[in-house]
């Protein structure tokens, strides 16, 4: 119907209102103190998922959360094995450890100890996660490629992943004894002196990290192989059409095609590295001495091999390692945010 035929004009005279034929909504926007709010907006459309994930939350703040408080605030006390409550029969000893503030970390920062274990934990790090993403880059690239008996490759250089760890690291443990080991009678083979592999500073460095590697490279092989696959094959034809050689097309194709994948696997491998307890503990046990000892397995040797058991000190050493994978997780994300990646 026309609207002269309505009896009533849209627009009033000037200086009027205009008449408003019913209530006036802002889509986006809500009157203040009516309508659900937005965490409640959240449960009432998504109910469902959030009942879902409501146990996982409950466990895990259980498992890690409640732990991860505890070490905390014994971080701050003196907590060893003789002030803690233990029982004895019957009987019960209760805690007589007192808080003591920032000591431990003041002890623990300035101390000889923790800045030479940190040190070396870092170059234990760096040269893992720098040789597996070199070797897991190479092979990757490899297996990219179309050669006779791929999918054997393939099995065979993920076994290594797919062994439990601990038996991996006891077969190398036995091919490095100094008298049986299979590698010194390689060597013996060919007129070359046994080396001392886990007896030596030096060579159980070597050691360490070479499992390490052996370990790491199946997942870096696999991640790389899975983002080299999804490069479309088009690019790497018109950039040869183009004359570009196999390294530039590496340099300008196959880098930043990956670069999603590598900062993600990278930066995991650095936070499994860093916090590598088995290689280390099964295979040297952080000697000989103290010279494969990480910031990990020191913090376990606190609480768990010296007499007394120093549970403050343990804990202050497992905050400070938290803290300094935080600091590298945020320093990470924006040397990324730099270049142009979201993360």
């Amino acid at each position: 119907m026309a609207a002269a035929d309505t009896g009533r004009p849209l627009v009033k005279a000037a200086g009027d209102d205009i008449v408003s034929r019913g209530p006036s909504r802002d889509a986006g926007h809500h009157t203040p103190g009516k309508g659900p709010g937005g965490l409640r907006r959240a449960l009432s459309t998504h109910w469902y998922a959030w009942t879902m994930v409501a146990p996982v939350v409950v466990v895990i703040g259980v498992i890690i959360g409640y732990p991860l408080l505890r070490g905390i605030y014994l971080s701050f006390t003196d907590a060893d094995e003789r002030n803690v409550e233990r029982t004895i029969g019957v009987n019960t000893i209760d805690a007589t450890y007192q808080f003591v503030g920032l000591d431990n970390y003041v002890e623990a920062i300035t101390g000889g100890q923790f800045l030479g274990t940190l040190g070396w934990t870092v170059v234990w790090t760096v040269a893992c996660v720098s040789i597996t993403f070199a070797l897991g880059m190479g092979l990757a690239n490899m297996l990219n490629r179309r050669i006779a008996g791929r999918g054997l490759y393939r099995v065979l250089l993920v076994l290594p992943w797919a062994i439990p760890g601990f038996v991996s690291v006891f077969a190398w443990r036995f091919l490095y004894n100094t008298d049986n080991g299979l590698l010194n009678k390689i060597l013996a083979g060919g007129g070359i002196d046994a080396v001392p592999w886990l007896n030596d500073p030096t060579w159980a460095k070597f050691a360490v990290i070479s499992v390490n590697v052996w370990l790491g490279v199946p997942f870096m092989m696999v991640a790389l192989l899975g983002g080299l696959q999804s490069i479309p094959r088009e690019m790497y034809e018109a950039a040869e059409m183009d004359g570009a050689t196999a390294w530039q097309r590496f340099l300008h194709i196959t880098l930043p095609g990956l670069r999603p994948v590598s900062t993600t696997v990278i930066l995991l491998s650095t936070i499994w590295t860093f916090n590598m307890f088995p290689v280390i503990f099964l295979l040297t046990r952080g000697g000989p001495g103290d010279a494969t000892q990480i910031l990990v397995t020191q913090a376990y040797k606190f609480s768990f091999e010296i007499s007394p058991r120093d549970f403050a000190q343990s804990s202050t050493w497992g905050v400070l390692i938290l803290v300094l994978l935080l600091i590298f997780a945020v320093f990470y994300r924006r040397v990324l945010r730099k270049q142009g990646e979201v993360w």
